[in-house]
């Protein structure tokens, strides 16, 4: 199966018209491309799902609080292609920047509290720039469902709550993480680490699991939680934990007792790539 690259918006139009006339429905993975598995299983779930997936891919630049950071993002787009057609998406929507943005942008969504924290309280105006992005993908496509990773926890709420609040008609998938064997969560910034560092970043993933452990075990006191997970990161050279802590799964927002189910999010640097990662933790029942 051949993947469609379209990169104009009339164009998209006009195929996506013949697509609903069709009665076919459509489902969107936004993603800013450097394919890898972990995008792959959200392809996987829209083709399961729906009968016409279309794959975005677009870097885009009001996410970006570090302009350098925005220019070495890797644009394979030749290779994103091939593996999305490998996975069964019918189209690829690539549009440049100014077909985006055509003139100054003006308007944007803000989600507050959602967005306040954690990742928002060191990546200043970065989910304002994910949320605006979204909903211009979501009235392009105009998608019956978009799919979106667990592992980007903060941007799903973020996206779950912009929709829910502006009536929105799009069905908001969440699609579980992606693992290596050592625990480390797929991601294209894994390409900048080296061997050492590579080896350091299954850390975020043992911190986790040691807070995931000690609420099974009981513990409610939230900061206590954070104490023994955060002492995983001690003693490793080139290695800086930015946040860990434990929020309320919707709303984002820290906790200082756990009595239901949390979000333990963390983000840590790894010599100079900034990793995140988190998991759904659950108290025991006694």
């Amino acid at each position: 199966m051949t993947a469609r690259l379209i990169q104009a918006i009339h164009e998209l139009d006009g195929v996506l018209d013949s697509i609903r006339k069709a009665g076919r429905s459509i489902g969107l993975v936004p993603t800013m491309g450097a394919l890898h598995a972990g995008h792959g299983r959200l392809i996987d779930a829209a083709v399961r799902e729906t009968e016409c997936v279309v794959v975005s891919i677009f870097v885009n630049p009001i996410q970006f609080d570090q302009r350098s950071d925005f220019e070495r993002y890797p644009r394979p787009l030749e290779a994103d292609v091939a593996f999305c057609a490998a996975r069964g998406a019918e189209i690829v929507f690539a549009p440049s920047a100014d077909e985006i943005y055509p003139r100054a942008q003006r308007a944007f969504v803000d989600v507050e509290v959602v967005s306040e924290g954690l990742c928002g309280a060191f990546r200043p105006g970065h989910f304002r720039g994910v949320a605006t992005v979204v909903l211009k993908l979501f009235n392009i496509v105009r998608p019956a469902r978009a799919y979106f990773g667990e592992k980007d926890a903060q941007q799903l709420a973020v996206i779950r709550r912009m929709s829910e609040d502006l009536n929105v008609p799009v069905e908001i998938v969440e699609v579980p993480t992606l693992r290596e064997p050592d625990g480390l969560a797929f991601s294209s910034r894994n390409n900048h680490l080296n061997a050492a560092q590579r080896v350091k970043a299954a850390l975020l993933y043992r911190a986790l699991q040691t807070a995931a452990r000690t609420i099974a075990d009981g513990e409610k006191d939230a900061r206590a939680v954070v104490r023994e997970a955060s002492a995983i990161f001690n003693g490793w050279e080139d290695v800086r934990l930015e946040y860990l802590e434990i929020v309320d799964p919707d709303e984002m927002q820290p906790l200082n007792r756990i009595d239901g189910p949390v979000r333990v999010a963390c983000a840590a640097w790894v010599g100079s790539t900034r990793l995140i990662d988190n998991i759904l933790c659950k108290p025991s029942a006694s």
